[in-house]
């Protein structure tokens, strides 16, 4: 407790100090940076990220693809801009990005510098040589060649394909419409796609509401995938009293309670895959990690509880204080933790595998080209330390690199979900010496003195955090220890008191009290 109390005083004393650096130290930086407390309350914090730079179409050379001669040459009307980019893609093996360059109807190729590598608008092999607004990539690597999956949204079509120069790419095999009773919506527009490490091909197609389309590696359609469940609301339940006591004509004018489509997902390096949704206000499976089956092993008996996005309502000049969360990419870095991008507010929600909010930040701005703001963020992706965003509208990508607060968090989280709480508690103290309301910390700290031993101490970290199951535990934990440390005092305590009873007993018994009584008396 003492403990706990140090620093404790060491938060208030300097607790201005701290939101007065958190926005000196980061003042280039043009968003507010903060965090959820233990009763999501949002509170200022110190930022996990910053920007970089920010790369648009002339840093990344793609007037290369209008020069006559040069090896990435198209054609001499080839823009050298990207043009309301939809999807991009990290692939580690190559250390490459990939672009979906959707209004271009191209793909582009660039190192992990962003410089252009390579430029595909047309397939060979092909019954369709052209691009029509490729909305989606997944990249994958097989004897040293990319293999691209691409979600060629105006042209109903997935394509498999294999990158065999800068510029030429081969069709290898095309995912279409499915020609099947199962399959009910008379369109097939895939946005975006995934590819397992079976080659399964996953698609999403923004008319289907059971989940994915599945394809085996052959083209042939194997079903849905991960569907999101119904929202539970009000006038949900309200329709289904209803429908108990309508007639057919009004059965057939109410309005169908169908799950919600989700918006794209991303796989991990154990081949989870997750997804999230976009719809507004989604506060059921807004973010899902699912298993091969499809289901979602986050969800518990009480059903999904967990939270994504802004806890709380915000007013900026950009965004009103009704504004509808829209959380629409994500992309798992290779530390495991989440990022989750929310276009609405053009924020970028850093969680850990418990779905811990780690970081907040970023945001949308169409007034300004200040670095770090967006107008249409439409994708996320990682490399390392780093996040990149890429923008619709601005034709750009913004990269965020880790500061020093930023690195001490990751290194104390990995260490806390790899269940090394105590190695991870001279980090989570250093967290707390920068900024005393990181909530995440006194769990850390907590899980720590737990594993230590100390008990009571544990406590005292769970109750500041608002953990009751932990503080729970911890409780009996510290119950138990007291029980058995004084346990052999109160035997012995309890031993003489029935010794002495007894022993008075037999002494009033026998008189002998009374007998010295009475002649203490007659003295």
């Amino acid at each position: 407790m003492n403990k706990l109390k140090k620093i404790m005083s060491i938060v208030l004393a300097s607790g201005l100090v701290l939101s007065a650096t958190s926005i000196a130290a980061f003042a280039d930086e043009p968003y507010v940076s903060y965090n959820y407390d233990a009763w999501y309350d949002a509170i200022p914090s110190q930022s996990g990220y910053r920007v970089d730079n920010v790369v648009s179409g002339s840093s990344m050379d793609l007037i290369k693809l209008s020069t006559p001669g040069d090896d990435l040459f198209l054609s001499e009307n080839a823009s050298a801009s990207i043009s309301n980019a939809k999807d991009l893609f990290y692939e580690p093996e190559l250390d490459e990005f990939w672009i979906a360059d959707s209004g271009n109807n191209r793909i582009l190729r660039l190192n992990k510098d962003l410089k252009l590598t390579g430029a595909y608008d047309t397939l060979t092999d092909s019954s369709i040589e052209s691009f029509s607004d490729p909305s989606g990539l997944y990249v994958t690597v097989s004897d040293g060649n990319p293999i691209v999956y691409i979600a060629d949204t105006a042209n109903a079509r997935v394509v498999r394909a294999v990158a065999e120069s800068s510029t030429k790419m081969r069709s290898d095999q095309e995912f279409v419409k499915p020609d099947t009773d199962l399959y009910d919506s008379q369109t097939f527009n895939p946005t975006k796609v995934l590819a397992d490490s079976g080659g399964n091909v996953y698609a999403v197609e923004s008319s289907i509401t059971q989940g994915a389309v599945q394809f085996a590696p052959d083209g042939d359609f194997t079903g849905f995938y991960g569907a999101n469940r119904v929202e539970v609301t009000a006038a949900v339940i309200a329709q289904q009293v209803w429908r108990m006591f309508a007639s057919n004509e009004q059965l057939a004018s109410m309005e169908r309670n169908v799950n919600v489509e989700f918006a794209n997902f991303d796989v991990d390096n154990e081949g989870f895959i997750y997804t999230v949704t976009e719809a507004a206000n989604a506060s059921q499976d807004a973010v899902k990690k699912l298993n091969p089956a499809g289901y979602n092993i986050w969800n518990t008996s009480a059903g999904n509880s967990y939270k994504f996005g802004d806890l709380v309502e915000f007013t900026t000049a950009e965004v009103s204080s009704d504004f509808a969360t829209r959380l629409t990419d994500l992309v798992v870095s290779d530390n495991m933790n989440i990022n989750v991008l929310d276009y609405e507010s053009g924020r970028i929600f850093q969680y850990d595998q418990e779905n811990n909010l780690l970081f907040v930040f970023g945001s949308k701005n169409s007034t300004s080209d200040q670095k770090g703001t967006f107008i249409a963020p439409n994708a996320v992706e990682s490399r390392g330390d780093k996040i990149y965003v890429i923008d619709g509208k601005k034709n750009d990508i913004t990269i965020f690199v880790e500061t020093q607060f930023g690195r001490i968090v990751h290194e104390a989280a990995s260490l806390y979900a790899e269940g090394r709480y105590e190695e991870a508690k001279g980090p989570w103290e250093e967290v707390l010496s920068r900024d005393g309301g990181y909530w995440l910390a006194y769990m850390g700290l907590g899980k720590a003195e737990l594993n230590e031993g100390n008990y009571k101490e544990a406590m005292d970290y769970f109750e500041y955090a608002e953990a009751d199951a932990s503080y729970d535990n911890a409780y009996q934990y510290y119950r138990e220890q007291v029980i058995s440390e004084y346990f052999t005092a109160a035997i012995i305590v309890l031993a003489v008191i029935v010794i002495a009873i007894i022993v008075l007993r037999i002494l009033l018994k026998k008189g002998i009290i009374g007998k010295r009584a009475k002649a203490k008396g007659g003295k």
